[in-house]
């Protein structure tokens, strides 16, 4: 085996730029957006973080203080100017604000989910069994965080959060997507749903689920058009069963159930059962 691995790394850094290496410095750090999120999914729950009850307002201030860090290198990551500018800082200190202070209203939102959890699975014991051990429920809370953040302009902090949610419950949720309260993802394992989702309230899920896209859209480049509508419109009190697949930028109507493993690349209307 060779000592000397100079060669290699030379190579592998000539693969990039050097605006990139400009920008590595304002990559988010993964580990602790997801210890930040673990930590405020604990206080959102209000479950002990350990044997001896912390302060809450000090733990709140200190993942404020780092979530304020992490969105500002996201906002540098992406920002015009290639720097740490005063725009980027004083915006990252405006969306830190607004998330500490929207985090009852979030907790408000997962307490419907947690309820429409116990409400929908007859082997439910209690609300507080939902909340600690259903993956859907996991996975929600996460992106209903998420998609805080990515509303208000914050690109991969949110990614971040969402894909920690997918690799521990096999439920992949887009930030981008809007989700009315008391959602629930039964099993849950291999659900998708797309970045341009709009979910009523009620809806629940079955394993398997696609809500997704069909074909993108390409400009006179052949790239991908960003920032389309191209995922469904689930209307309220919506079931949709296991491994079903729905495409593009329809509407299931209110009230509707979608049988198992259908295909649906147009709209449903109201009250309607496809078996």
């Amino acid at each position: 085996m060779p000592q000397d691995f100079s060669s290699v790394v030379k190579k592998l850094q000539n693969t990039f730029d050097d605006e990139f290496y400009d920008r590595v410095r304002f990559i988010p750090d993964a580990k602790e957006i997801i210890r930040i999120f673990d930590g405020l999914r604990a206080l959102l729950c209000q479950y002990p973080l350990s044997e001896q009850r912390p302060n809450q307002p000090d733990l709140l201030a200190g993942y404020a203080a780092s979530l304020q860090e992490e969105i500002l290198k996201s906002l540098c990551l992406m920002c015009r100017e290639k720097g740490d500018c005063s725009f980027c800082r004083d915006k990252a200190a405006r969306i830190t604000a607004d998330f500490i202070a929207g985090l009852p209203h979030i907790q408000e939102l997962l307490l419907t989910d947690i309820r429409a959890a116990y409400e929908g699975d007859p082997a439910a014991v209690s609300e507080i069994e939902t909340m600690l051990c259903y993956p859907g429920v996991l996975a929600v809370t996460y992106q209903r965080m998420a998609h805080f953040l990515y509303a208000r302009g914050v690109s991969v902090v949110p990614r971040i959060i969402t894909e920690h949610a997918h690799s521990l419950t096999g439920i992949d949720i887009h930030p981008g997507a809007q989700i009315g309260p008391s959602f629930f993802i039964d099993h849950g394992t291999g659900v998708v749903i797309g970045e341009t989702c709009v979910i009523g309230r009620n809806v629940k899920l079955y394993q398997g689920v696609t809500l997704g896209a069909k074909s993108f859209p390409l400009d006179k480049d052949g790239h991908p058009v960003k920032g389309v509508k191209r995922h469904p419109n689930i209307g309220d009190g919506v079931i949709i069963y296991a491994e079903a697949t729905i495409l593009g930028d329809v509407t299931i109507g209110d009230g509707a159930v979608i049988g198992a493993n259908k295909w649906i690349t147009h709209d449903v209307a109201p009250h309607t059962k496809v078996n």
